[in-house]
């Protein structure tokens, strides 16, 4: 078959190279546009090995992006930017697969969510990429949801790459030095997100740490009936029987164990004396699983590929 032509909306920052990353190497997926105002004119190769020695980043207009028929586009914008692309994409190629990596279409019923594992494999063409933290929230808490009982709590800790490259404490190795930085403790995107999707309500708080790449949550579970750890490991291992990004273990899952991995790690189980409160620990390399790694899945899922082609489960990293 002939490879699918993609255009990167937003190559810049740390999500949009590991993006480029996966679909250079993709066997189907050809990267033909790759947008970013501070590097446009610049080739893509000097960051991207085996990328195209004649494709050079571009800094279009919405109405000036390449006309991608048959092809995806794949925004890596901050949120709130996402809206003129999408309209101009849907005027120049409207057939085209738009795949959306901000939360601006998460809550939009015209657009699917697109967490593989909890979603339908069925080929869509409007796509809203889940975030980060949301991901890994819902992996731990959906094989327990017709036995929730009052909602569940999130504490997060992420590496300092989910606060993107723009600088800002939340991304300062000297203030996060010896630190741990919580922030938007309520309301948080994210936590709206998981309710919505989960149908169940959800209190999350994040924190970012010293480390680079990487999150974890712990999820703290009231259910409406006592349960056994054996019971839970069983059930959690049966729903995620065919999910072979996540995995299930029983020990607590270290975030640094993660880093480069295209999956999820779910454990750490813990039950109150009257098994009705349980505890759940996930992990997800924030920029793979969390962002660029979902992506890809969703490319593969649009497009009838093998929802798995292109990606390995871990890398060799340098960050």
């Amino acid at each position: 078959m002939s490879r699918i032509p993609v255009s990167l909306i937003g190559a810049r920052g740390h999500v949009g190279a590991e993006l480029m990353r996966l679909i250079v190497d993709h066997p189907c997926f050809d990267l033909v546009h790759a947008a970013s105002r501070e590097r446009a004119g610049q080739p893509v190769a000097e960051q991207v090995a085996g990328a195209s020695p004649g494709l050079r980043y571009s800094a279009p207009l919405p109405d000036e992006l390449p006309v991608l028929t048959d092809g995806a586009y794949v925004l890596a914008l901050p949120n709130g930017m996402a809206g003129p692309y999408v309209e101009a994409i849907q005027r120049i190629a409207p057939t085209a697969v738009i795949i959306d990596l901000s939360a601006d279409y998460r809550f939009d019923p015209a657009w699917h969510y697109g967490l593989p594992e909890l979603a339908d494999s069925a080929p869509r063409r409007l796509i809203s990429n889940p975030g980060c933290y949301a991901t890994a929230m819902q992996l731990a808490i959906a094989p327990m949801g017709n036995m929730l009982d009052g909602p569940v709590q999130c504490f997060g800790v992420s590496g300092y790459s989910g606060a993107g490259t723009t600088p800002s404490p939340r991304n300062d190795p000297d203030a996060l030095r010896d630190n741990l930085m919580p922030y938007t403790l309520t309301g948080h995107v994210h936590e709206r997100e998981v309710s919505r999707h989960l149908g169940h309500p959800v209190e999350f708080m994040p924190h970012v740490a010293p480390h680079f790449r990487g999150l974890t949550v712990t999820c703290n579970l009231h259910l409406a009936a006592p349960a056994t750890l054996d019971d839970v490991r069983s059930r959690y291992r049966a729903f995620y029987a065919d999910a072979p990004l996540v995995d299930v273990i029983d020990e607590p899952p270290h975030v640094r164990d993660i880093a480069g991995c295209a999956g999820a790690t779910v454990g750490g189980f813990a039950l109150s004396d009257d098994g009705r409160r349980l505890v759940v620990v996930a992990i997800l390399d924030n920029l793979l699983k969390g962002a660029a790694t979902q992506a890809v899945q969703n490319l593969n899922l649009a497009f009838g590929l093998d929802g798995l082609a292109g990606l390995d489960a871990c890398k060799e990293i340098s960050a």
